[in-house]
């Protein structure tokens, strides 16, 4: 399971140009699920979304996490992530799981989210959806379990 996350001061996630999901201060986490992906991985990757320390702290350090700073976290599946692009000129996407597979771990990581995070917003999955975000930084990191 990956992670790709951005630190924002405002994102928001639209179907059909209706908003589905936003956040301002947070993490924007578009995550890409594998076939071998299980809930071991998927609370793991939720622990270190969590605690991740890529805020500042008052010496401008990133010590803080989007918990310490009570920010916001907004999760998209996105299974172009996981794409093998190391050969050719066209993405493969036979390391994405199949989308019920997906689906199943992408509901668990959100349900496990609401369960420990008061503030958490989602794409919708499956859709085409039109993101949009203020990268704060820019910092993006790319976590994997």
């Amino acid at each position: 399971m990956r992670a790709l996350i951005q630190r924002v001061t405002h994102a928001e996630v639209q179907v059909a140009k209706e908003t589905v999901g936003a956040i301002d201060q947070g993490l924007l986490a578009l995550i890409g699920i594998e076939p071998d992906d299980t809930a071991e991985r998927s609370d793991k990757l939720l622990h270190k979304l969590l605690n991740y320390r890529i805020f500042g702290d008052d010496n401008g350090r990133m010590n803080r996490s989007v918990c310490d700073v009570e920010g916001g976290l907004l999760l998209v599946s996105q299974f172009t992530l996981v794409a093998d692009t190391s050969r050719g000129m066209r993405p493969g996407f036979s390391r994405a799981a199949p989308p019920e597979i997906g689906e199943r771990w992408f509901t668990h990581l959100v349900e496990q989210a609401r369960a420990r995070w008061s503030n958490v917003a989602t794409g919708r999955f499956g859709a085409e959806m039109q993101i949009s975000l203020t990268n704060d930084g820019p910092v993006t990191f790319l976590l994997e379990t």
